[in-house]
């Protein structure tokens, strides 16, 4: 799968010195695996959601949370966001 806008990995990993190898971590698992299902994605990523036509991934033990958008069958991966986990529980990646 080709990851989009590892940009925002770095600009977080920026702030957030200690996020930075386990987004790296992350990024080099997506780009090493041909995902075709939710379920396939699971086999990989045992916490990852779907919500609406978002997939939500925990990072470094649940104390991040990377939002994207998938599309399965092109095999792309857009980085929307990576918070924190009180950022996301804010809710305003929703938007």
């Amino acid at each position: 799968m080709k990851v989009i806008m590892n940009c925002r990995l770095l600009e977080f990993s920026a702030i957030h010195h200690e996020a930075g190898s386990a987004l790296q971590s992350w990024r080099k698992a997506m780009e090493s695996i041909d995902f075709a299902s939710l379920a396939d994605l699971r086999e990989v990523f045992r916490s990852v959601d779907k919500v609406d036509d978002l997939h939500v991934f925990n990072i470094a033990g649940n104390k991040y949370r990377l939002i994207a958008f998938l599309q399965l069958d092109r095999q792309l991966c857009y980085i929307k966001q990576v918070l924190t986990h009180t950022e996301y529980d804010k809710g305003a990646w929703k938007k």
